[in-house]
């Protein structure tokens, strides 16, 4: 199942900036692995934000649900899910 998820990251203006460098340095290797795995398949930047919208192609909303709370950034996400399914106009045969 594919997903369209909108992430806005809200950290505390007053987090330790260690914590904080750690917590993107953990996001970052756990966003690239799950890339590699190609359950992650596409990660945008929001131009001028702390944002992204990202497609994932999990097997359930369960998975889904799972793979988001184990982000680092998670507890200081605001989150936006989409359901995808496969447009009759589309010209690509596998959506990747």
């Amino acid at each position: 199942m594919l997903f369209h998820v909108k992430m806005i990251v809200q950290l505390p203006p007053d987090m330790d900036p260690a914590k904080a460098a750690q917590l993107k340095a953990d996001e970052k290797q756990l966003a690239q692995r799950l890339q590699r795995e190609g359950k992650w398949r596409h990660l945008w930047r929001i131009a001028g934000q702390y944002a992204n919208y990202s497609v994932f192609d999990l097997a359930s909303v369960e998975e889904l649900h799972d793979t988001l709370m184990q982000l680092p950034l998670f507890p200081y996400m605001q989150i936006s899910i989409d359901g995808l399914c496969r447009h009759p106009s589309s010209i690509h045969t596998d959506d990747r």
